[in-house]
């Protein structure tokens, strides 16, 4: 009767750490769709806010009970590549009429005064013309103004709601850079 009481433990034991396992891979899948994700930063067109190599924690949930801002950075995918996510700072809100005229954004027709000291734009590419967004729409640019492929350019343009994966939130490495965005 021993044996079998000892078997019975056992299988317990085992059973028991087979669902700990289960819950925790259940935890960690549910971060990671709905919570957070790690992303690495590839390029240039974010300089010098982020760096070529950074690695970031994207916000995943706060878009799901607020609007997205502007000046928060964001992530989202690049249509043409898969497993491509592109990082850039919203500029545009949805409703709002986005021109570049003489270097400098222009929002509903006022010049839009950025911190960060950022250099005037050389090519305004399609908002070299007014450019007015939709709803749910978002007019992005990289912080590296004149090395950037962002909403300026026709092959991407304006960022849609529904296509935003969330805001970068933490840069993780290098431990140099280490905090918050």
């Amino acid at each position: 009767m021993k044996e079998k009481d000892q078997d019975r433990s056992i299988f317990k034991e085992i059973l028991g750490w087979l669902v700990y396992i289960a819950i925790l891979l259940a935890a960690v899948y549910v971060l990671i769709t709905y919570v957070g994700q790690r992303t690495e930063v590839s390029g240039h067109s974010m300089e010098p806010t982020l760096q070529h190599g950074d690695n970031l924690i994207v916000d995943k949930i706060s878009y799901r009970f607020r609007e997205p801002e502007r000046y928060e950075i964001i992530v989202f995918p690049y249509q043409y590549k898969e497993n491509t996510y592109y990082i850039k700072r919203i500029i545009g809100l949805p409703g709002e009429t986005i021109q570049i005229k003489d270097g400098q954004i222009l929002i509903d027709g006022e010049t839009y005064q950025e911190d960060g000291g950022f250099p005037a734009i050389e090519n305004a590419g399609v908002a070299e013309t007014k450019v007015t967004l939709g709803n749910g729409e978002y007019f992005v640019l990289g912080d590296n103004r004149n090395n950037s492929e962002d909403s300026r350019y026709a092959d991407m343009g304006n960022v849609k709601k529904r296509n935003i994966i969330g805001k970068v939130w933490f840069i993780a490495s290098p431990w140099s850079r280490f905090g918050f965005v």
